[in-house]
């Protein structure tokens, strides 16, 4: 085994690397820096979660309204890795839980009623979807398509869960449901999974993002 001498001690090559006077492991200085990044960037994921969803639009004959809350779901999933993509969303609920204004507005239904009331499984599904969308979008990266098929597999889930705990909340029947949490934001659902696959497709091609 190489060895190195400090002090008059005989070291190891790779001992010796790590205490010599000047030398630091890279790891040790940017394992900071990327802490203090990765906190930044779920401030700011879960800051863009909450504009979104006071763009929003209720409908009379739903709970659910319409809003660009998944748009930016589906986007932060595309830009981020799956672990933080993850931790964006579970941030954003426990934001909201906590009582601060980051849902979509909701008249007598704040804090942890708005995250346990009728859409609640859409909030709740973002994590797991936004690790899905993530995970799939790391494995494909194939341009936009790819992107769109990610994000397309993410809303089928969010609006699954959505209406899966609608029923649980009301005891609807599926064709009121279907009606009330699924058909209406079909539409705006492909405009945004489109939206979000063309500029996160965008950004990776012109290296802006390389995560």
């Amino acid at each position: 085994m190489n060895r190195d001498t400090w002090g008059g001690i005989h070291l190891s090559k790779e001992l010796s690397v790590s205490i010599a006077p000047g030398v630091v492991t890279p790891g040790v200085v940017n394992r900071p820096a990327a802490w203090v990044r990765n906190v930044g960037i779920v401030l700011a994921g879960s800051a863009l979660l909450a504009i979104c969803a006071h763009i929003s639009l209720p409908l009379y004959f739903t709970p659910v309204p319409l809003s660009l809350q998944t748009f930016a779901v589906l986007l932060l999933a595309l830009l981020l890795s799956p672990q933080l993509a993850a931790g964006t969303m579970l941030a954003y609920l426990a934001e909201g839980a906590f009582g601060l204004p980051v849902f979509a507005p909701t008249p007598a239904m704040p804090g942890l009623a708005h995250l346990l009331g009728p859409t609640g499984g859409y909030l709740m599904s973002y994590p797991m979807v936004a690790a899905l969308i993530a995970f799939l979008w790391h494995r494909i990266q194939r341009g936009v398509a790819g992107a769109a098929f990610s994000a397309a597999d993410g809303t089928f889930v969010i609006l699954s869960c959505g209406a899966l705990w609608l029923n649980a909340v009301t005891h609807a029947s599926v064709s009121v449901l279907l009606a009330s949490a699924v058909l209406p934001f079909i539409p705006g659902e492909l405009l945004k999974i489109t939206a979000a696959a063309v500029i996160a497709s965008g950004l990776r091609r012109s290296r802006l993002i390389n995560s």
